[in-house]
C-alpha cells in the first residue's frame, strides 16, 4: 500500500512471476483513476523524449556523476532553504 497526495490508502498488488520474482504491479481501476485525477499527463509517460531533452539530461547526469561530493539529501536542502 501507498499514500496518496490526499492520504487515501492505495491498494497495489505485486505481481511475481513463475520463479517468485516481482515482475509487475496491479493497480486497482479507482485507484489508477485518482493517479490520473491528480497526475493528468500520466498517459504521455511513454511517449519518446525529444533529443535535445535526451541531451539535456545526459548532461546533467554527467555533471552529477562527476561531482558527487556536491549532492545532498532533501534534508540537507530544505535546512538550507530554511536558513
Amino acid at each position: 500500500m501507498i499514500l496518496t497526495k490526499n492520504a487515501k490508502i492505495m491498494r497495489l498488488q505485486i505481481i511475481e512471476d513463475s520463479n517468485g520474482k516481482n515482475a509487475g504491479v496491479f493497480i486497482p481501476k479507482e485507484d489508477w483513476d485518482l493517479i490520473k485525477s491528480n497526475y493528468p499527463d500520466i498517459d504521455n509517460l511513454e511517449k519518446e523524449l525529444p533529443a535535445w531533452q535526451k541531451k539535456l539530461l545526459d548532461e546533467r547526469l554527467e555533471a552529477i556523476c562527476q561531482n558527487k561530493d556536491r549532492l545532498k539529501t532533501i534534508g540537507d536542502l530544505f535546512f538550507e532553504l530554511d536558513q
